[in-house]
């Protein structure tokens, strides 16, 4: 039987700026760190509200609140199915604490986040959460870490 686990994003806002960070992947691909918004696993017992605002306490320091759920995503790999839903979250301040694991972070504006994100799982995040559509995938040639969502 399979397994089944829930991920939560937080598209954290601070008045007209977006939080990306700078995670590290692999140093045996062409670009070992990519920005992205912040992620992790529910769990159990948590609901992917009171999820989203712990991980984002834990990972950047900066409680939120969620204002809504902008899009959900899932994908199969092996034998666990992932299920995830992005909220868009509001800080009350900018100033952001790192956890170990996260490299570097920015405030970015809507206008910003072309040339700072390079990953199209990324991308494909900020196009479903309708914070731009100035995004053409094919601009895009960077290894997808990825695994493309089941239709």
């Amino acid at each position: 039987m399979g397994k089944f686990r829930i991920l939560v994003k937080g598209i954290v806002q601070y008045r007209d700026q977006y939080l990306v960070v700078e995670r590290w992947y692999d140093d045996n691909i062409f670009d070992p760190y990519q920005w992205e918004f912040l992620d992790g696993e529910m769990e159990f017992g948590e609901t992917p509200e009171k999820a989203v605002q712990r991980i984002v306490e834990e990972k950047v320091g900066i409680p939120v609140q969620v204002d809504k759920p902008l899009y959900t995503w899932g994908f199969t790999a092996g034998e666990i199915c992932t299920g995830g839903i992005a909220f868009l979250c509001d800080a009350q301040t900018d100033e952001v604490s790192l956890a170990e694991e996260l490299h570097d972070s920015r405030w970015i504006s809507k206008d910003d986040i072309s040339e700072v994100i390079s990953n199209k799982a990324v991308v494909r995040d900020i196009v479903a959460a309708g914070l731009t559509s100035q995004f053409d995938l094919d601009d895009f040639g960077k290894v997808d870490l990825f695994i493309e969502p089941m239709d």
